[in-house]
């Protein structure tokens, strides 16, 4: 149902709207799969669907926030949606580093993606806005690399994409004054 709403609700062109709804058909095809038979790497094949569905929303909803007329009410609920989505990414890009290395992680039970999705959204998030409890803990280099790149790219977001809005939003009444 998500992917549903990001593909109608979005207001990108035809062939990128085509592409989304081809990962919509996959999915939905890859879920009836599942239902019927075991094939081995199916779980992966469908978070790797997501992370790329997920992906082009994030691309889409950016390019309508940073790149497109004025500052109004919509860009500030599309910068917070920006926000969610990245960290939803972040926490699929986790769930694939640990469907291929189980251990990288501390305070994460090895079981299949699915039931591990949810305490990875909760320790994205913590690492995104910087706030890091330390009950999920990185204990392979390289998923210590992506988790520091979050924790940067947290903090970017904030300094960035806020720092515009307000920045455009102050040079659209700047403007409107001198009128």
């Amino acid at each position: 149902m998500t992917f549903l709403v990001c593909v109608v609700s979005l207001g990108v062109d035809k062939s990128w709207k085509r592409f989304m709804q081809m990962l919509i058909v996959i999915w939905i095809a890859l879920v009836i799969l599942k239902k019927l038979v075991f094939i081995p790497h199916l779980n992966l094949m469908m978070l790797l669907l997501m992370f790329a569905f997920f992906w082009g929303t994030f691309s889409s909803i950016c390019r309508q926030i940073l790149f497109s007329g004025s500052v109004d009410s919509n860009k500030v609920v599309g910068s917070i949606a920006l926000f969610l989505l990245l960290g939803l990414q972040w926490a699929l890009a986790y769930l694939l580093i640990l469907a291929f290395s189980p251990s990288a992680f501390g305070g994460i039970e090895q079981v299949p993606w699915g039931q591990n999705f949810s305490q990875m959204v909760y320790f994205s998030f913590v690492t995104l806005t910087t706030l890091g409890y330390g009950d999920i803990s990185p204990d392979k280099p390289f998923a210590q690399v992506v988790v520091y790149l979050e924790a940067i790219a947290g903090v970017f977001y904030m300094a960035i994409v806020v720092a515009s809005l307000v920045s455009a939003g102050l040079a659209q009444k700047v403007s409107e004054q001198d009128r």
